[in-house]
């Protein structure tokens, strides 16, 4: 099972990672540094036992008070090793921010707000790591597990659709995005069930069916639009038997009646467009 995205979780927040960390992942935390911080920190931790306090692998923690710095260190058996002090403070107070964990076999790597920050040697097994804590004075929006694929992206839906199945896309938005796209389609034909297009400049989030040859009548009303450049997204298509549930960041935004109704055949899935897709999950 893959970790979720989540979204604004409730500080200190404290999750697990399921299936543990693998080299090569990402994981991605964006939120806001209230002006009245001093300091905050991001744990990777081997369980979430509080008393006796559990294993952390990796403790990221910036620190407001005069010029600033970044300690990182490692807790073993509730003993905290030899702090790593970096003397430099990426963070701005009331900014956004950005925090990507990369998982290597040796170290981690941080990058903060697109560039390389520091790294940091391993000094425990990660394959000990199950679990993300963060606490201290931040918000958080987003917290984003990440195995980057190539987009334009083609997977295939195992089996094809049928009522209860359920389609994950998670990525983020590139800066300056115009448009993207993502598609359940028929292998074998030109029918695309399902069309959903996303549309900055408009604001549209567009859905339709190519079938027989010809485009539909678009749909496009929904409350609001909710994709945001250089933010992360989830969206999850449920089949009915009757529609395609759509909800985007863990809200139910909109339905979209079957135009195309032999299910199985929809064995499908694309995206493309201006966006960085991360994991693409049907079950």
């Amino acid at each position: 099972m893959c970790s979720p995205t989540i979204f604004n979780p409730v500080i200190p927040y404290s999750g697990a990672i399921f299936g543990g960390l693998q080299r090569g992942q990402m994981i991605a935390v964006q939120g806001i540094l209230p002006k009245e911080s001093e300091r905050f920190q991001v744990d990777l931790q081997c369980g979430s036992s509080e008393k006796p306090r559990a294993d952390v692998a990796f403790h990221f923690n910036p620190r407001f008070r005069r010029t600033g710095c970044v300690v990182c260190n490692t807790l073993v058996h509730e003993r905290w090793g030899r702090e790593e002090i970096k003397y430099e403070m990426p963070f701005k107070k009331g900014e956004p921010f950005e925090i990507i964990f990369f998982i290597m076999v040796d170290r981690f790597k941080v990058a903060v707000n697109g560039k390389h920050f520091l790294d940091y040697q391993h000094r425990i097994s990660m394959e000990r790591v199950d679990t993300l804590g963060i606490s201290g004075v931040v918000q958080i929006q987003t917290i984003c597990f990440l195995n980057s694929s190539a987009v334009p992206y083609m997977g295939k839906i195992e089996d094809g659709l049928c009522p209860g199945r359920t389609i994950t896309l998670q990525g983020k938005v590139d800066k300056n995005p115009d448009r993207f796209a993502i598609n359940l389609c028929v292998s074998n034909s030109t029918d695309i069930p399902l069309h959903l297009a996303l549309r900055f400049k408009e604001k549209a989030f567009v859905r339709n069916s190519f079938l027989y040859q010809s485009w539909g009548e678009e749909e496009r009303k929904t409350d609001y639009f909710p994709f945001n450049p250089e933010a992360y997204f989830e969206v999850i298509i449920y089949c009915s038997s009757d529609c395609f549930k759509i909800a985007v960041n863990g809200e139910h935004l909109l339905e979209y009646k079957h135009r195309f109704t032999d299910l199985s055949k929809i064995d499908m899935v694309k995206a493309d467009g201006n966006i960085q897709l991360f994991k693409v999950q049907a079950w």
